[in-house]
């Protein structure tokens, strides 16, 4: 009987071979990422024709042929929450996974959970119970135990049994072509981190003023650098907070730089130098090349937004809870905002809004927008159901 841990080149291109010759894997990663700059893979667990098998990538060089497996349009790939094995796939390959397919997105296409914990979602479809996880497992130690290899190859032993449930029924509802688009977003969506501004995720911008913003985004891609460099994570080097505290502060010298509370550390000290040059250096930007606020400035009508999308979020809940859609992957509370500013404001600049296109607009799309032109009227029909309200086009 053949180990369910590879350890040599040789076993993982023949294991390769094997995974494009079934032509559909699950896949499912291990990994820490308290200590280094990005997550660091500590183990792959594949499953596939009765076969469950882990490798190792402590051991196993090159891994170059199952990457090459993710991104070619031949072989179907399933996981479960795969976020970051998006992650490693274009980290490590350069390129996006091509057929990719999320058994958390689906879920939440058939029911109204989403996100939904693997062991969760094994017990729904199955009714069997999955080993619990190893939360606290440090899965960079050798040599991993029998029971920790156990527990890793449960996370990909359920999946494609589960997948092909999730797939007739989404094929029955009519549903497949939303999830393989919600695929494709959730891969899109990663693939963006690698090339968009990602300083403008930092917390507390909307508080800034441009020339505060210039130091957030000086610091922020300074702190990457470090980060790189030294392969440590970038809130160990400086916190997201600290950088809008520099930033409002605005420090002229080392010594005033740590005489803020929490920069007054060891790696600090050794570091104040590079931060003031970086924060002189946002100072001198001419004006016109400071970046702005991408928030509206009209507090009014922000204020205004809130409470329409607060509005719309009820009709929305109501009509994912009688559609059985996870409301969470259908709309977000700036996805409704963004849909206040483009139908009422006008404000078209934008990517017309995610819940007018696609799917969404079949879920929710003209329902939304008959409420904000009050071609609707809501009253509560069933209070015992769990989708109360009902709607009816006024004529």
């Amino acid at each position: 009987m053949s180990s369910p841990l590879i350890v040599q080149q040789s076993e993982l291109v023949a294991l390769c071979d094997q995974i494009q010759d079934a032509g559909i894997v699950a896949f499912d990663t291990e990994f820490v990422s308290e200590f280094t700059y990005r997550p660091e893979l500590s183990l792959l667990q594949f499953s596939f024709e009765g076969r469950t098998v882990a490798v190792d990538p402590y051991e196993v060089d090159d891994l170059t042929p199952w990457w090459d497996i993710m991104t070619d349009d031949t072989t179907t790939v399933v996981v479960h929450g795969g976020r970051e094995e998006v992650r490693f796939c274009r980290h490590f390959s350069g390129k996006k996974p091509q057929k990719l397919i999320d058994l958390q997105i689906a879920e939440g296409l058939r029911s109204r959970s989403f996100p939904i914990s693997y062991t969760a979602l094994v017990a729904r479809v199955l009714g069997e119970k999955a080993g619990s996880k190893e939360t606290r497992t440090d899965w960079r130690r050798r040599p991993l135990t029998d029971q920790q290899i156990k527990y890793a190859l449960d996370d990909v032993k359920y999946v494609l049994r589960i997948w092909k449930i999730q797939e007739k029924e989404l094929t029955d509802l009519g549903r497949l072509e939303w999830a393989q688009a919600e695929f494709q977003r959730m891969i899109d969506e990663v693939d963006s981190e690698f090339h968009r501004e990602n300083w403008r995720r930092v917390s507390g911008l909307h508080k800034l003023k441009p020339r505060e913003l210039a130091i957030v985004r000086e610091l922020f891609d300074w702190r990457d650098e470090v980060g790189q460099d030294k392969n440590q994570p970038v809130r160990r080097i400086l916190r997201d907070d600290l950088l809008i505290e520099l930033a409002k502060r605005k420090p002229k010298t080392p010594q005033d730089l740590t005489a803020t509370r929490d920069l007054n550390r060891k790696n600090m000290f050794k570091l104040a130098p590079q931060v003031i040059q970086r924060i002189e250096k946002a100072l001198q930007l001419p004006n016109d090349q400071l970046p702005q606020l991408e928030e509206n400035p009209n507090t009014q009508q922000n204020q205004d937004e809130q409470v329409i999308g607060k509005l719309l979020g009820i009709a929305l809940a109501n009509r994912c809870a009688e559609m059985n859609v996870s409301q969470t992957l259908v709309g977000t509370t700036s996805d409704l905002r963004h849909l206040v500013r483009y139908h009422v404001y006008g404000e078209q600049s934008d990517d017309r809004p995610r819940l007018m296109t696609g799917w969404r607009a079949e879920v929710c799309g003209d329902l939304l927008t008959d409420v904000l032109d009050g071609k609707i009227s809501m009253r509560v029909a069933d209070p015992e159901s769990d989708h109360p309200l009902h709607f009816e086009r006024l004529s």
